[in-house]
């Protein structure tokens, strides 16, 4: 690990001057990726500032009925918090689906959001890796790429984003608040804060120098009687997922009113299925209509050599995860 400054900000102006009078700067939360890539000599800041205790960490309800929920709350209380399980279990269950009890403990929901990828030629600093060191090349591309994306990749990048709670966050129409450096914040879909790769997938997201985010916002509740949140692994704890879905239905007088559909484990980002989410919508929730969802899912899918099997294990996952969420009552 590399010598670095470490500042304890007394609340967030500070935080954001912090950041801004240093280039090499990085905000701290529960420094459960963070510290690792330091450590794998992967990230190397300069300095690190201290925003997990910063008052970032309450639920609130919203006008609309939807909840924001503070950036710096830890993965573990969110889960568990009481209106979050009654009104959004979809996000609850797919939170308590990540890594292990003392990681969720530790770890930020705004840090959750800005973990990196777990693509090895990322981590291996001997290897080439376009995200790592832009302009070196991706090894990935024609080397070991069996976990790696089937949607959105590029030249330049065949990396998945590997966490969890955003593939809900992205089925549910959530929203992110960050706060500039400059005193203005703005709030953002979820779905423009992570990005593909193109020629710069040295960025997995848009968030601009030195912005910190605040807090998520979620809609009016939704999904909770119909929900599901299936992740592939190649083990049962402390694993990412080959493939995941999140799924929720909203039901009226038997027919498919709302869908939520988002996977992870396929993509820079994770992957809003629209198309499948159109084709539900207004249908009867049968075995054969997830089915044909599920080949819908994964009908634009591009796999590379070694990982053309999470083509049917996709369409596979995408169709399980709906029978369980109709299943949930």
């Amino acid at each position: 690990m590399r010598p670095f400054t470490y500042r304890y900000p007394r609340d967030q102006r500070e935080a954001l001057t912090a950041a801004a009078a240093e280039a090499g700067a990085k905000y701290l939360g529960g420094g459960t990726n963070l510290l690792d890539l330091m450590k794998e000599d992967v990230e190397r800041p300069t300095m690190l500032i201290e925003v997990a205790d910063l008052p970032h960490q309450q639920v609130t309800r919203n006008a609309d009925g939807g909840f924001t929920i503070g950036a710096m709350l830890s993965n573990s209380a969110t889960a568990n918090y009481p209106e979050i399980r009654t009104n959004y279990p979809l996000l609850s269950m797919t939170m308590l689906a990540a890594a292990t009890a003392q990681i969720r403990n530790m770890a930020t929901n705004g840090g959750n959001l800005l973990q990196r990828t777990r693509c090895p030629y990322f981590y291996e600093t001997s290897m080439p890796c376009n995200k790592r060191a832009p302009g070196s090349g991706c090894g990935a591309l024609n080397g070991m790429n069996d976990n790696h994306a089937v949607f959105g990749w590029s030249e330049a990048c065949v990396a998945t984003y590997p966490g969890d709670m955003a593939v809900a966050l992205t089925a549910l129409g959530a929203s992110v608040t960050v706060q500039g450096l400059d005193g203005t914040a703005r709030t953002l879909p979820i779905s423009d804060f992570y990005r593909l790769p193109g020629d710069e997938p040295e960025r997995d997201n848009t968030l601009q120098p030195g912005e910190l985010i605040t807090a998520l916002t979620l809609p009016a509740p939704a999904f909770p009687a119909h929900y599901y949140y299936l992740k592939i692994r190649e083990r049962s704890s402390y694993a990412y997922a080959l493939v995941s879905v999140a799924a929720g239905l909203q039901l009226d007088n038997g027919t498919i009113s709302q869908v939520g559909l988002a996977m992870g484990g396929v993509a820079h980002k994770p992957w809003r299925l629209t198309e499948a989410e159109a084709f539900l919508t207004g249908k009867a929730p049968s075995e054969e209509n997830f089915a044909e969802a599920g080949v819908i899912a994964m009908r634009e899918a591009r796999p590379l050599e070694h990982n053309e099997y999470k083509l049917p294990m996709g369409e596979k996952a995408v169709a399980r995860a709906l029978v369980q969420a109709y299943a949930r009552n």
